[in-house]
């Protein structure tokens, strides 16, 4: 569902690279999941990384030395079935897991105000994959890991982004992205953008009636029975950022992904420096949001451990306290910025959208 290549705007990357399989789910549970990422066209659902730069038929006269822009879009979720709804200037843009990357009617409607109002970038669709079933596919079940070693060497490939860009993720290209700026400092990230992105990982399912609700129990418990074992953490993306704080030694121990972003096993100083080299780290939180559990979540706070009741603030977790990625360093240095927005996960109007987040990207 990525836009079709064509000239500088929109040319996928793909072709010509060496083709990049998800694993084959290891269990029929997984495998019947397959069959849930498509939607009722029998179209892949996925999300895609988008790369802006500076367009490279124009002169620097015309367009400055601004910096690039890299976005990785929004992921899909196999138990919801949303659309999404955006248009004039005024209305509301509900960019719903599920989506791809260009969209019209949501993830291209954001390139679209994008380009419009910063005039002279280039926006190249990447998609992980040799096609777009596998991009869809990869999406679910391959390993983060993978995915994120991918996406920096088309960073480093491009040439068009080598003085640095801006980096903008929705919902969980939020914490992939971060995953690039703490992994690969070159070429530089500038500023981070995260719209509804969990970085303390997530305890629920969207639209999970609630706390009381003993089919949310059930679903967390079902997971939960499987989600640290090797193959559920090497095959399905969900997994790689679920933090259960019942168990949050076997979290730190088996999490392939968001425990080691966030440190938990030790000490990467060079994670820690590449953060902190950030202008700016911008965590957007929908303060209606009803997909992600808990909410906290996206300003990189979490459930007390424990228990899955009372949440803290990020400046009082360990994670902060101890200063293991260098956040309180940088909040105290004003590189932190909260941002809340009224509405549920990724609700926003474009005129929020160019008042509050375009200036971070000029």
């Amino acid at each position: 569902m990525l836009r079709p290549g064509g000239g500088a705007r929109g040319a996928i990357l793909s072709e010509g690279r060496a083709e990049l399989r998800g694993a084959r789910p290891p269990c029929p549970a997984l495998r019947e999941l397959r069959g849930r990422c498509r939607n009722r066209d029998g179209l892949p659902r996925n999300y895609g990384v988008i790369e802006v730069g500076r367009d490279p038929s124009r002169s620097s006269s015309d367009t400055g030395t601004r910096p690039g822009m890299c976005c990785w879009f929004v992921a899909p979720n196999y138990l919801a079935d949303e659309k999404s709804n955006c248009s004039g200037s005024n209305n509301s843009c509900h960019y719903a897991k599920g989506d791809s990357c260009c969209n019209p009617m949501s993830m291209g409607y954001v390139q679209k105000m994008v380009e419009k109002k910063i005039p002279g970038i280039y926006v190249l669709s990447l998609k992980i994959g040799s096609n777009l079933i596998q991009d869809m596919e990869n999406s679910f079940f391959m390993n983060v890991n993978d995915q994120v070693r991918e996406v920096c060497s088309q960073l480093a490939a491009d040439p068009h982004l080598k003085g640095g860009y801006n980096a903008m993720g929705f919902s969980q290209g939020g914490q992939f992205l971060r995953a690039v700026a703490q992994r690969c400092p070159s070429p530089p990230m500038l500023n981070l953008i995260s719209i509804g992105g969990q970085h303390q990982g997530v305890y629920g399912f969207p639209r999970c009636p609630g706390e009381s609700s003993h089919i949310c129990d059930w679903i967390r418990k079902t997971l939960d029975l499987g989600a640290y074992t090797q193959a559920v953490q090497e095959h399905l993306v969900q997994a790689e950022y679920w933090h259960d704080p019942l168990k949050e030694e076997d979290y730190r121990k088996n999490s392939i992904f968001l425990a080691d972003i966030n440190q938990e096993r030790g000490i990467n100083e060079t994670y820690k420096k590449n953060l902190m080299a950030l202008k700016k780290f911008v965590m957007v939180k929908f303060l209606n949001d009803t997909m992600v559990d808990p909410p906290a979540s996206e300003w990189f706070g979490f459930y007390r451990s424990g228990q899955a009741k009372e949440t803290v603030p990020l400046q009082e977790t360990s994670l902060y306290k101890e200063d293991r990625l260098g956040l309180q360093e940088m909040d105290k240095a004003g590189k932190l910025v909260f941002l809340g927005v009224k509405g549920d996960h990724l609700h926003f109007s474009e005129e929020w959208f160019d008042t509050t987040i375009l200036p971070f990207l000029q």
